[in-house]
């Protein structure tokens, strides 16, 4: 009994460490801002986690046909860039902010494919959420550039989630792995002009190879053991968690301390984003043939 009770708890905590070790893989990569720049880190995050994955998955195994290529390069493209413009957003605004910005991104996509009623409550969520984090009176609480990279990254997501659907029929090892690397075509030659040779420094490439481990290679490792597991509504509520735990291990880890009218925001935000997931329309199951 306790085996089957702890096999049953075992996605949901897989769910959970993947948000978790993201989170501390990338509060641990701002502190690398300093050193080499957003542009730097973000590269040797995409850059060491395209080669783990290519090493891992070898998608020159599979066939790629030309469509199927051209739908991956989008996909990578469009990642590599939310990327970039993710952690260049965290120079200048709390994590936990810029992820809920960011969710607005895949919650738009999500909106637009549904015309039900209680989807404009989910929608009115997120956009509370949203003008309660948007510096729209003029004040310091936010600066705009970071909010307007953030936007741009959530605007990516959105593109990202499109463009991954097109991809959606190949073997998830063949179309990340080489997405990463197409995503890194994007963000490798930024980091490079930015920062130059110091990528190369032997500490700041073990850095890097950690916040793409952690931030990266664990939380995708561990949300793939989760999807064969979960029925998909139910991780999704699970991943809704993400703008609060991201907050949460930025105010442990760097201190940033939020206002009692963002933790409001990152509530809408998470509250929009599982609501979304729960109601979400369910399409019948496929009729199973009689063997």
């Amino acid at each position: 009994m306790q085996n089957s009770r702890f096999a049953s708890l075992l996605p949901v905590l897989a769910v959970l460490g993947s948000v978790t070790s993201l989170s501390i893989g990338t509060s641990y990569a701002k502190n690398l801002f300093p050193i080499i720049g957003a542009q730097g880190t973000s590269a040797l995050r995409v850059g060491f986690s395209a080669l783990f994955l290519l090493l891992l998955w070898r998608p020159w195994r599979w066939h790629t046909s030309r469509a199927d290529g051209a739908a991956i390069l989008r996909y990578g493209l469009t990642l590599g860039l939310m990327n970039l413009l993710f952690y260049m957003a965290l120079r200048t605004i709390p994590f936990g902010i810029a992820v809920a910005i960011e969710f607005t991104g895949p919650l738009a996509v999500a909106m637009f494919s549904s015309r039900r009623p209680i989807d404009f409550v989910w929608v009115g969520c997120a956009l509370v959420g949203l003008v309660l984090l948007l510096p729209l009176d003029g004040g310091q609480a936010l600066d705009p550039v970071g909010v307007l990279y953030a936007l741009g990254a959530a605007f990516c997501w959105a593109l990202y989630i499109i463009f991954g659907k097109r991809a959606g029929h190949l073997h998830a090892g063949h179309s990340v792995s080489l997405g990463l690397l197409a995503a890194s075509l994007v963000v490798v030659p930024v980091g490079v002009a930015h920062a130059g040779m110091a990528l190369l420094e032997p500490k700041i490439l073990l850095a890097g190879f950690v916040v793409a481990v952690v931030s990266s290679a664990i939380p995708m490792s561990l949300e793939m053991m989760a999807l064969k597991r979960l029925p998909k509504e139910t991780f999704g509520i699970l991943i809704s968690m993400e703008p609060a735990v991201a907050a949460l291990w930025a105010l442990l880890l760097l201190h940033e301390h939020l206002t009692g009218l963002q933790w409001l925001a990152i509530g809408c935000t998470v509250l929009a984003s599982a609501g979304s997931t729960l109601t979400a329309r369910r399409r019948p199951p496929p009729a199973i043939a009689a063997s």
